[in-house]
Formats: structure tokens, C-alpha cells, sequence
């Protein structure tokens, strides 16, 4: 029995300095997947602010379209269908009646 006592005593600090080192090497990775995390998450803040930003832009176009010209949309809508008409545009008007098959 005092040869496993003298192994153990012998092993024992051998031990200590490998479950340190594995210790210090888990919380470097750690570490390092939280940075990552962090980053990623940073740049998906920054995507997120652009969309947000881009959305508010056609917003406030939509708005000024109906806002500023007094709900003048049908008014714009056929000069749209009048510009293709003279650009040669074959668009169909909308006020055309439908045909039916018989």
C-alpha cells in the first residue's frame, strides 16, 4: 500500500499542472466563442439598422406620394398608361373592356 501512496504523492502535482493547462485552454476558447459571438451579433445589428433605414426611405416616399398630392394616385396612374401609349408601350389600359371566350 505504500507504493500507491508514493505513486499518488509522486502524480499528484503532475495532475494538478495538466487539469490547469486544460482549465486555461477552456476558458481561452470560451473566450474566443463569446468574441465571435459578440462580432457576429454586432454585424447583424448593423444589416438589420440598414434594412430598418432603407425601409423607413420607402416609407416616407409612400407617404409623400400620398400626403403631398392629395390621394392623386389615379391621376398618376394614367399618366403612366398615356407615357406607354406614346412610347409605343402595347400595355393593355385598364379601362379596356375584358373579352370573353365563347
Amino acid at each position: 500500500m505504500e507504493n500507491l501512496t508514493d505513486m499518488l504523492a509522486v502524480s499528484m502535482p503532475f495532475l494538478m499542472v495538466l487539469g490547469i493547462v486544460w482549465i486555461k485552454s477552456r476558458n481561452k476558447l470560451e473566450e474566443r466563442r463569446i468574441t465571435a459571438t459578440a462580432e457576429h451579433s454586432a454585424e447583424k445589428a448593423a444589416q438589420y439598422a440598414a434594412h430598418t433605414a432603407e425601409l423607413e426611405k420607402r416609407v416616407q416616399v409612400l407617404e409623400r406620394i400620398v400626403t403631398d398630392r392629395g390621394y392623386d394616385i389615379a391621376t398618376q396612374i394614367e399618366a403612366l398608361r398615356d407615357s406607354r401609349a406614346v412610347e409605343g408601350d402595347s400595355g393593355v389600359p385598364f379601362n379596356m373592356p375584358r373579352k370573353e371566350n365563347v
